[in-house]
């Protein structure tokens, strides 16, 4: 019988084995000099800007809210198709999101849309590089600078895209959040990074994470009020370890990637983002300079396709997959509270409908690939 393919699996090896030793050893758990070398590594394979590791992506996101300075009564622009965390960061202060559509081919929030949402009340836009494919940046950054807006991006599954200005994302000077779950390009196991041009920000949210105390003040005082977003140096010695390889995890992800497109593409329909499709749409080709850093491997199934169905037929041949993802506004806390419908956002809604994640991991062989492509062909009934 085949071996089980999973949804995803980290990288891991000898050297984050030997950085993790290192770390035991020392008894220095938290806040010890890993922690800091992983900031600095981050931040020079980055290429600008400083970087505060913390303890999820989602506690980055919570702290990129409050360095925006968004709160009660503001509102912010947002996608509805991204995890979760996203909206709940900013309900975290008390800011309101206020979602709009998506672009059909990129899946990223669409500018137009963007712009129809912004009221007097709006406060910023939290673009989210969704499935690690860079958002307009370009075009939603002249719609914040025309109304003195904010941004802080979603970057927790873009690590390695670069936009249309031919820029790493994380770098085009907002503040700007990645995340290191398991899953992700390179991970820490938990973990994520808030990354900022300004110094002061840098120095307020690394107060932040360790319950509002100055940063590298060995003194138990408080300036303000924080938080425990720590990330353990643990968890940083692997980090370290995995930025050392990180363009060689990138590019084995891209190979992955193009073996899925080549085995995919006889099923696929060209281009993408039909309103009424009979056929697998494949995630977009990067587009110019804009580059995608691969994090999942997501098909839009052809339309009627009964997903679940296609879910346990993977399943019955030890294949992982998911629907992936559900729109925000659907989600039962979002319905109650805000009293959202469907139909609002067609676009999203229609995406999120058909979406499905394949097992997506870096050291994915053809041999799996040829696998999930030739189980996907026969739960949708077609030949591969």
């Amino acid at each position: 019988m085949n071996e089980p393919i999973p949804l995803a699996r980290p990288e891991l090896g000898p050297r984050e084995e030997e950085l993790l030793l290192e770390v035991v050893r020392s008894g220095s758990l938290s806040l010890g000099p890993k922690l800091e070398q992983f900031e600095h590594d981050f931040g020079q394979w980055l290429g600008g800007g400083y970087a505060v590791a913390v303890s999820s992506g989602t506690a980055a996101l919570h702290l990129g809210v409050r360095a925006m300075g968004w709160g009660e009564g503001d509102e912010v622009v947002t996608s509805p198709l991204s995890f979760v965390a996203t909206a709940n960061s900013l309900l975290y202060e008390g800011a309101k999101p206020v979602f709009c559509d998506i672009d059909p081919i990129s899946l990223n929030i669409d500018p137009g849309s963007a712009a129809g949402a912004v009221t007097q009340r709006t406060a910023g836009i939290l673009p989210v590089h969704i499935f690690g494919y860079p958002a307009d940046l370009p075009a939603l950054s002249k719609i914040a600078s025309d109304g003195g807006l904010g941004i802080l991006e979603d970057a927790a599954q873009a690590l390695g895209a670069v936009d249309r200005m031919g820029r790493k994302v994380g770098t085009s000077g907002n503040v700007a959040v990645f995340a290191f779950y398991a899953n992700k390009q390179m991970t820490t196991g938990e973990g994520g990074v808030l990354v900022t041009p300004d110094k002061q920000v840098a120095q307020r949210v690394t107060s932040e994470r360790n319950q509002g105390r100055p940063a590298n003040d060995g003194q138990v005082e408080h300036d303000r009020i924080g938080f425990n977003y720590r990330l353990s140096d643990l968890q940083a010695a692997i980090g370290i370890a995995q930025v050392e390889r990180l363009d060689e995890l990138l590019n084995a992800r891209d190979d992955v990637a193009a073996l899925y497109r080549e085995r995919l593409t006889q099923l696929a329909a060209e281009p993408a983002g039909q309103e009424e499709n009979h056929d697998i749409v494949l995630p977009c080709e990067n587009d110019g300079d804009e580059r995608r850093g691969w994090f999942v491997f997501v098909v839009q199934l052809p339309t009627g396709a009964d997903r679940e169905a296609v879910i346990a037929s993977l399943a019955e041949q030890g294949i992982a997959s998911k629907a992936y993802l559900p729109c925000i506004h659907m989600l039962p806390p979002y319905r109650e509270r805000f009293g959202f419908v469907g139909g609002e956002f067609p676009v999203a809604e229609r995406v999120s409908e058909r979406s499905l994640a394949l097992p997506f991991f870096t050291s994915m062989t053809e041999g799996q690939v040829d696998r999930v492509c030739t189980a996907l062909a026969e739960a949708l009934g077609k030949q591969p």
